[in-house]
């Protein structure tokens, strides 16, 4: 009767929802240590206001937000945020924004994903100028561009797999959806 226990079945499931719950937790107190390294009263950055509230939505303890804030301050831990450009299946344009406290391991994690997929990173301004920023800070598509089912899937292969990095925070494509 291997496998058949209730509390093993209750335990298996809760350690995937922690998973996945733990990845969002620590991508969104990175955006906020991020946000707060220019200044760290919500009420006077908008950037900051909209991490926090992103995280009290996914119900992260307010001490946890805190922390975040605080460990902007210290200089020993130097967060950093990367925007890296690639190009995809089908000639796609992908940006790629990510928070990391070592850029060089994470450009290497995303060589490697977009390597599996018929990816590759571009030159810096490569790609950026076919996005308009956003004023919620996030990245929209100035040419939508048409490309075959196939690669369609492949591209959101590369988007999920980019996802599942720690350093990732956003990915952006100029695919017609």
């Amino acid at each position: 009767m291997a496998g058949h226990s209730h509390w093993k079945q209750i335990k298996i499931k809760k350690a995937v929802t922690d998973k996945k719950k733990g990845k969002e937790f620590s991508k969104l107190l990175a955006a906020i240590s991020i946000a707060a390294k220019s200044e760290p009263n919500p009420e006077f950055n908008p950037r900051l206001r909209t991490a926090v509230n992103k995280a009290k939505e996914v119900q992260i303890p307010q001490e946890n937000i805190e922390r975040a804030i605080q460990k902007s301050k210290d200089s020993s831990q130097s967060l950093e945020e990367i925007t890296a450009e690639c190009y995809g299946p089908g000639g796609i344009a992908i940006l790629i924004e990510a928070i990391t406290d070592n850029s060089n391991r994470t450009i290497n994690e995303i060589k490697l994903v977009l390597k599996d997929f018929d990816g590759k990173l571009g030159e810096p301004g490569s790609v950026k100028w076919a996005f308009n920023k956003k004023i919620d800070g996030g990245w929209e598509s100035k040419f939508p561009q048409e490309i075959s089912q196939e690669d369609g899937e492949r591209v959101q292969d590369i988007i999920d797999k980019l996802n599942d990095l720690n350093d990732v925070q956003n990915v952006y494509t100029n695919a017609k959806s």
